[in-house]
């Protein structure tokens, strides 16, 4: 349904953001995962149409959306990394207006901001001035935006960030139920979020996509290549010149290290169960 072909972008300044970037997506949750400036968030706001590419091309059922990008407006739902809001407009307020902007009216408005608000557990707070509300509960209406309208696709930047825990749970929940008959695009560098919620996941680095798969397929591919090994502390340092290190963790018989290597370099280390931070690891070290 939304096809990127070729797509590149390169600032004035020299930098390529994004360089020969071509994918397919259907309907599901397609998760970004990339270091900082790998090109993530440039490649959401060319399918956004907030940014032009330098060149390459993006079809949506078959119509070329950079020469009409109204095709993708109004069908979009879009939560930017950095969402701002009016504060002295309350919740309500801001959602209505959002939505007219988006075409909507009536009953239809009303009942569909009353159900965003519902869905991201904000109507106790529905009248109150956004100027009140915790980094968290914007990040809530900004989630709310995004969602009104019933759009055709989803893109979501770092959605998660400002959450607690449960609203965390309850805004993965929401997306695996919106992922059904639309396309849904997250960001985020909590990679336990995508292993909960992601049909595939696309690694991005400098700009280039290095590998898309499902979240099953990354595991199976960095099976019999995570190990784990307890050191003293004295030896932290030299084992993380060594390997390539996922984790450390404290314990009272000494340093727990997880690595990934192609073999269990380091003496005393055992293989264990990969997780997809593992696999996301691996899959960058593969691409450098």
């Amino acid at each position: 349904m939304l096809q990127i072909e070729e797509l590149t972008k390169r600032y004035s300044g020299g930098t390529t953001a994004l360089d020969s970037f071509s994918l397919e997506l259907g309907t599901g949750v397609l998760g970004l995962l990339g270091p900082n400036g790998a090109g993530k968030t440039t490649l959401m706001s060319i399918i956004a149409t907030v940014l032009r590419p330098t060149s390459g091309s993006i079809r949506w059922k078959g119509e070329d959306a950079l020469a009409r990008p109204d095709l993708i407006r109004r069908v979009l739902g879009y939560l930017p990394q950095d969402f701002g809001v009016y504060e002295r407009l309350t919740a309500t307020e801001f959602l209505c207006y959002l939505g007219r902007l988006k075409g909507l009216s009536g009953r239809g408005l009303r009942d569909g901001v009353a159900e965003m608000l519902d869905l991201v557990n904000l109507r106790p707070a529905a009248s109150r001035p956004l100027a009140g509300f915790s980094g968290g509960m914007r990040q809530r209406v900004g989630i709310a935006q995004a969602l009104l309208g019933n759009p055709e696709i989803v893109i979501v930047d770092e959605p998660t960030v400002g959450l607690d825990p449960e609203e965390r749970v309850r805004f993965r929940n929401l997306l695996s139920e919106l992922a059904h008959g639309r396309i849904v695009i997250l960001s985020t560098h909590i990679v336990s979020d995508l292993e909960a919620v992601a049909d595939r996941i696309a690694v991005i680095r400098q700009g280039r996509l290095v590998r898309i798969a499902t979240p099953g397929e990354l595991l199976s591919h960095a099976a019999g290549r995570v190990f784990r090994v307890v050191v003293d502390a004295d030896r932290l340092a030299q084992v993380q010149k060594a390997v390539a290190v996922s984790s450390i963790s404290r314990k009272a018989d000494g340093v727990h290290v997880r690595f990934v290597a192609e073999s269990p370099t380091i003496p005393g280390a055992t293989a264990i169960e990969p997780t997809l931070e593992d696999a996301y690891l691996l899959t960058n070290l593969e691409a450098a």
